[in-house]
């Protein structure tokens, strides 16, 4: 494998991921850019190689060691282009650990990309073009999040259409510290 993509994902080499999985984030990188020039998969400013990996796939990819493992399913809400969901997706195919990654998104767009990057990569994905607001009672292991909505609408979400599940993982922008920093002076939510 070329020693240039193995150094741009050095980041994550503490993960212990095979080369299998880093010629799965590749395909999807190229995927990205691809369907990029059609619709709005991510950003048009991080829609170069060099940021998907490093703000995109990295970023997600970290949060492996927090999903349980041990869980038939983890969820990722508000899926758009995939991103923390088919990045965990990868990473567990090729520990060749079973579970399943449900992805909710309900652009129809972002679903018909998502379940092509699925059935491209063999990924153990089922693919929900709903809105998850409007699904109440699930299951799951792990919910995570990225760059879905604001911290308060995601936690009520969490709260009023799960019934049950093992633990949350929410990538946070700037936005949500800032959220937090003003409900810790108040007093009012310590996350």
């Amino acid at each position: 494998m070329d020693k240039e993509i193995l150094n741009s994902y050095s980041r994550i080499n503490h993960l212990n991921v095979s080369r299998e999985t880093f010629l799965d984030f590749e395909n999807y990188i190229s995927m990205i850019l691809e369907k990029n020039k059609k619709i709005n998969i991510i950003s048009q400013n991080t829609a170069s190689k060099k940021a998907i990996i490093e703000r995109h796939i990295i970023d997600s990819a970290q949060i492996i060691d927090f999903v349980d493992l041990n869980s038939n399913t983890t969820t990722d809400i508000g899926s758009g282009g995939g991103m923390p969901g088919l990045i965990v997706a990868i990473i567990l195919k090729n520990m060749k650990n079973k579970m399943n990654v449900h992805l909710y998104e309900k652009s129809y767009h972002k679903s018909r990309f998502l379940k092509e990057v699925s059935e491209k990569l063999n990924l153990n994905t089922k693919v929900f073009q709903k809105n998850i607001f409007e699904i109440k009672n699930l299951e799951t292991g792990t919910i995570m999040s990225r760059a879905f909505k604001p911290m308060p609408v995601v936690l009520d979400l969490v709260y009023e259409n799960f019934s049950k599940y093992k633990n949350l993982i929410f990538l946070w922008g700037r936005v949500e510290k800032k959220f937090l920093k003003i409900q810790k002076k108040d007093g009012s939510l310590i996350v």
